[in-house]
């Protein structure tokens, strides 16, 4: 399928009598890959799963807003809804939005914690501070989330200028894929940064999806 991007996806069209007992994952568009593939492999039938815009990261601030629509639309069809974003640079916003709204979310800062595990990304986060981080999503969308949108396709100068403090791309894999892995590297060099690969899976995202019953 194709990858979400400023699309919204959505496998939720149930009708009422058929959702009792299922649980709404309302996700970030970037996760949505890893979302279905954890269902498939797991046979977590019962989650249905609603995504919004990926691109909603490019204005964190949007996120509390959008979520709270999100569960508004689903809120009658579903006892219960897990919302798969972290805190995602909304300073906190969306946590108070979950509690206000009585929903769950995933821990975390953002998805490079949960994918590497909050508690080993936290042990080795102050020491990391010069290095950027890339997703399978991210590596997919390098151009669409990051190059473009920092003006570098057409400003290649502010290449200096957005990364000259980072030392490092770090491609946290979700999967063992070398075409992949190649683009990362590809990636990194088009940044002017070393390159390193990180296993991680799907982290405490896998055992977060897996307590929901």
């Amino acid at each position: 399928m194709p990858e979400p991007d400023d699309a919204t996806l959505t496998e939720t069209g149930l009708p009422l009598d058929q959702t009792q007992g299922r649980v709404l994952l309302l996700a970030c568009g970037a996760l949505a890959h890893e979302i279905l593939a954890l269902k498939r492999a797991n046979g977590w039938s019962h989650l249905d799963l609603t995504c919004l815009p990926a691109n909603l990261h490019l204005w964190p601030d949007r996120i509390p807003a959008a979520v709270a629509a999100a569960v508004a639309e689903h809120r009658a069809r579903y006892a219960t809804i897990f919302v798969v974003y972290a805190d995602c640079g909304t300073g906190g916003l969306l946590q108070a939005k979950c509690a206000e709204l009585g929903v769950e979310m995933v821990e975390g800062p953002h998805c490079y914690s949960f994918f590497e595990g909050n508690a080993t990304f936290a042990e080795h986060s102050e020491s990391e501070i010069t290095a950027f981080y890339l997703t399978d999503f991210l590596v997919r969308q390098f151009d669409a989330f990051v190059w473009k949108p920092m003006g570098l396709d057409r400003h290649p100068e502010l290449r200096e200028m957005l990364f000259g403090n980072y030392e490092k791309l770090v491609y946290q894999a979700q999967t063992n894929d070398p075409a992949l892995d190649a683009k990362a590297r590809d990636c990194a060099a088009r940044l002017g940064l070393a390159y390193e690969r990180r296993f991680t899976g799907y982290g405490d995202l896998e055992t977060t999806l897996a307590r929901l019953g």
